[in-house]
C-alpha cells in the first residue's frame, strides 16, 4: 500500500525538483553510490525499508533540495502510520495531496529542532487563506519576519539599517481570526511593513523598512533587504509574505525562496541557476542576472534570454530579423545599451525593461549585451521545434548556448542542447 499511496505524490514531488524523473518506492532497496544527479533515500514505514529515487539527468541537485526530500519522506512515513486501517486508501491519498507538501514546508522552515512546527504550520495556512483574498478588486498583502535572536539584538540591527519598529504590547498570537480587520493586512501589506513575530508565533512589533537607501526595481521585487535582515537574525529565522499574485513566499536563509504557486509548492534555488550558468557567463553577471529572472516570473513578464557560445559571425547566420525592424528611434535606443554588462544595466534600472521587451535578448559569455529583439531563424536547427513562439525560440536556441525562458504566467525553464531541463513554477 506505500508504494501505490505514493504514487499519489510523485507529481507534486516532480514539479518541487523541477520536472526531475521520481521513481516508484522500491521495498528492500538499497542507495548505492549516486552521483549529483540523483537522489537516493532510504526510509522506514513499520519494520520495512523503502528506497526513494529521483533523477535529474542534465542539471545536478542542490543541498536545500536533498534536505526537503529527507524533510518529505519523515513526513510521508509519520503521516502513512496514522491509517492504518484496510479500506482507508481512498482518505490517506486525500490527506496526504492536501497536506504533504504543506508539512513538509513546514518542517523546513522549523529546521533542525524537535519544536515549533505547529506553529509555522498555523502561519501557513493563515497565508493561504489571505492569498484567496481580495479587497476592493486587489490582492490581499501582507508579510511576517520570524526572528530567532534576542530583542535588543534586533533592535540593534534595525537602528542600524535606519527602520523603524513600531512595538506592539502586550504581544498578540498568530490565530486564525489574526486578519479578521482588514486593516491587519491593508497597513502591513509586505512591501516596506512586515510583522516582527517571534518562533512561538507571537507579533510584537511591525517593522517599517527605511526609504533612505535606494534599491533598484529588481532588488526591491526580490526582497534583498529583507534577506538580509533574516541572516541577521537568528540561525532559523525565516520571512513569509503573500503578495500581489497572490504567491506565498518562504524566505530563507541565505537566499533561498519557498514559494507557494497555483495551489503547488516550489523551490527558487539560486544555486541551481548559478550551476546552469557555470562556464557559460561571466560569473559576476550569473546572481544579477538570475534575480532579475525571479522578478520577471513574479510579475508574470514574459522573455527568452540566450547565453551565446559563439562568435558576432556566428550570431548573424543565426538572425532572421528584430522586433523593431529599421526603426531609427528603436535603434538608437538599443546601440546606447549594447555592450553594456548584466550588473551596469541592473543597476541602472534598464534591465528589467530590456529583458521585458519582445525578442530573444542575447549576451555574450562576457556577460555583454549583444542584442535585444533577436529574432532566431529555427531553420538552422537540424531537429524539428515545435511549441508556442517562446519555446521555439528557446530550443533552437538552445544547441547555440544556455538558455533562459519566463512564460507570461510565471514559469522559469532552462534550455540546453535542444531540450527543457528544468522548470520552476
Amino acid at each position: 500500500m506505500p508504494v501505490a499511496v505514493f504514487d499519489a505524490i510523485r507529481r507534486n514531488i516532480s514539479s518541487f525538483l523541477g520536472g526531475a524523473e521520481v521513481a516508484d518506492l522500491a521495498p528492500g532497496g538499497k542507495a548505492a553510490a549516486a552521483a549529483d544527479t540523483t537522489i537516493q533515500r532510504v526510509f522506514s514505514i513499520d519494520t520495512t525499508e523503502y528506497l526513494f529515487t529521483a533523477r535529474r539527468e542534465a542539471l545536478p541537485f542542490t543541498r536545500s533540495e536533498e534536505l526537503f526530500c529527507r524533510e518529505l519522506l519523515t513526513a510521508f512515513s509519520a503521516m502513512y502510520g496514522g491509517f492504518r486501517l484496510e479500506g482507508y486508501a481512498a482518505h490517506f491519498r486525500t490527506a496526504l495531496l492536501a497536506s504533504i507538501m504543506d508539512i513538509t514546508v513546514a518542517r523546513s522552515l522549523r529546521g533542525d529542532r524537535s519544536k515549533g512546527f505547529w506553529p509555522i504550520q498555523q502561519l501557513i495556512q493563515l497565508l493561504k487563506n489571505l492569498s484567496y483574498q481580495r479587497y476592493e478588486g486587489k490582492q490581499a498583502t501582507t508579510g511576517f519576519i520570524v526572528h530567532r535572536t534576542t530583542e535588543p539584538a534586533l533592535r540593534k540591527l534595525f537602528r542600524e539599517r535606519q527602520h523603524t519598529l513600531l512595538p506592539v504590547q502586550p504581544a498578540q498570537g498568530i490565530t486564525p481570526t489574526f486578519f479578521d480587520n482588514p486593516l491587519a493586512y491593508r497597513f502591513v501589506d509586505g512591501t516596506n511593513l512586515f510583522y516582527l513575530a517571534n518562533i512561538q508565533m507571537q507579533v510584537t512589533g511591525v517593522l517599517r523598512c527605511s526609504d533612505s537607501v535606494a534599491y533598484t526595481d529588481v532588488e526591491s521585487l526580490t526582497q534583498r533587504e529583507i534577506f538580509s535582515l533574516v541572516r541577521h537574525s537568528g540561525t532559523g529565522a525565516f520571512a513569509v509574505s503573500v503578495n500581489t499574485s497572490s504567491e506565498i513566499e518562504a524566505m530563507i536563509n541565505p537566499d533561498k525562496i519557498l514559494v507557494r504557486r497555483k495551489g503547488m509548492w516550489a523551490i527558487f534555488d539560486p544555486d541551481i541557476y548559478r550551476s546552469f550558468l557555470a562556464g557559460s557567463i561571466e560569473q559576476n553577471a550569473v546572481d544579477d542576472l538570475l534575480w532579475t529572472v525571479y522578478a520577471l516570473s513574479k510579475t508574470r513578464t514574459g522573455t527568452v534570454i540566450l547565453i551565446h557560445s559563439g562568435g558576432s559571425r556566428q550570431l548573424a547566420k543565426l538572425k532572421k530579423g528584430s522586433v523593431g525592424g529599421d526603426d531609427p528611434i528603436g535603434q538608437l535606443l538599443t546601440s546606447r545599451v549594447k555592450g553594456r554588462s548584466v550588473s551596469d544595466l541592473k543597476q541602472a534600472g534598464t534591465l528589467l525593461r530590456i529583458l521585458s521587451a519582445d525578442g530573444m535578448t542575447v549576451f555574450n559569455k562576457a556577460g555583454k549585451l549583444v542584442e535585444s529583439g533577436f529574432i532566431i531563424d529555427t531553420s538552422h536547427v537540424r531537429e524539428v521545434v515545435t511549441g508556442g513562439g517562446r519555446t521555439t525560440a528557446a530550443t533552437a536556441a538552445s544547441y547555440f548556448g544556455k538558455v533562459i525562458k519566463v512564460s507570461q504566467d510565471g514559469p522559469i525553464e532552462l534550455y540546453q542542447d535542444g531540450r527543457l531541463v528544468y522548470r520552476f513554477g
